[in-house]
Formats: structure tokens, sequence, C-alpha cells
């Protein structure tokens, strides 16, 4: 009998020994997240998937940096109607008119930009040779996949 009752208190001591080890872990376990991967940038991504030389890399950073120039102003005036439209929301007597107004300024600015790189696309597309220009495509068609996608996580 004697044995049995050292056994047990054995067993109780390596269960308890366990639950403070596991409430250890749950406790201080929490603060480690796991390591970011490095998100590249998808310039260097499409260099690289598209096979771009020097000459095409500098032309894209060119063509680039002017796109965004010409589009960030659009997308500031984009910002303002969606703002204007969303400060309607307290005017509950307000005409459905005056609402599709609003949503009808918002798809202009929307449409305005979307052409905008839609043309950048194409100039890009340009400086590719024929090899180089169905990676291309494949690589703007996952660009706006990831963004289609990332836009409807936040949702």
């Amino acid at each position: 009998m004697k044995s049995s009752g050292k056994l047990m208190a054995l067993i109780a001591g390596l269960l308890l020994l366990s639950n403070i080890v596991l409430v250890y872990f749950l406790v201080f376990g929490k603060d480690k997240k796991p390591p970011k991967k490095d998100r590249q940038d998808p310039t260097t991504i499409m260099i690289k998937e598209v096979g771009m030389d020097e000459k095409q890399s500098a032309a894209h950073k060119q063509l680039k940096d002017e796109h965004f120039k010409n589009v960030r102003p659009i997308y500031d005036s984009l910002r303002s109607a969606k703002a204007a439209y969303f400060g309607l929301v307290k005017d509950t007597t307000l005409p459905e008119s005056k609402l599709l107004k609003a949503r009808n300024r918002i798809a202009y600015w929307q449409t305005y930009i979307d052409s905008m790189t839609f043309a950048h696309f194409r100039k890009m597309r340009s400086l590719l040779n024929a090899e180089q220009q169905p990676k291309y495509d494949e690589f703007v068609q996952k660009l706006m996949q990831r963004k289609r996608d990332s836009s409807a996580a936040k949702k």
C-alpha cells in the first residue's frame, strides 16, 4: 500500500508540473508572433518574374513615377467624392437622385483611375519583347487578383 501511495504522489507531482509548464507557455508564449515574411516590392518581383534587363527596368521606373505623379491627385478627388457621399448619411430626407449623383461622381473618378492604370500597363507592356509579354500579362492578372482578394478580405 505504501508503494501505491508513493506512485500516486509521483503521478500527481508530474501532472502538477506539466500543468505549470502548460500555463507558463500559454501566458508567456502569446507574445511570440510568427516571423513576418519579407514583403517584396511588386516592382522587384515583376522585374524578376518577367526577366527585365537594366534598360527595361529604368524605363519602367520612369513610367511608374510618371503614372503615380499623374494619378495621385485623382486619388485625392476620389477620396473627396467618397467623403462627400458618406457625409450625406446624416441627411435622412435627401432624395435618391442626389445620392445617385454622388455615387456617379465616385464611379467617375474610379473609372478615370482605372483607365489611367490600364494605359500605364499597356505602355509598360510595349517595352517588353514577345517572350516577356505573356509573363507580364500573367503578372498583371495576379496583381489585380491579389488586390481584389485583399479588398474583399477587408470587408
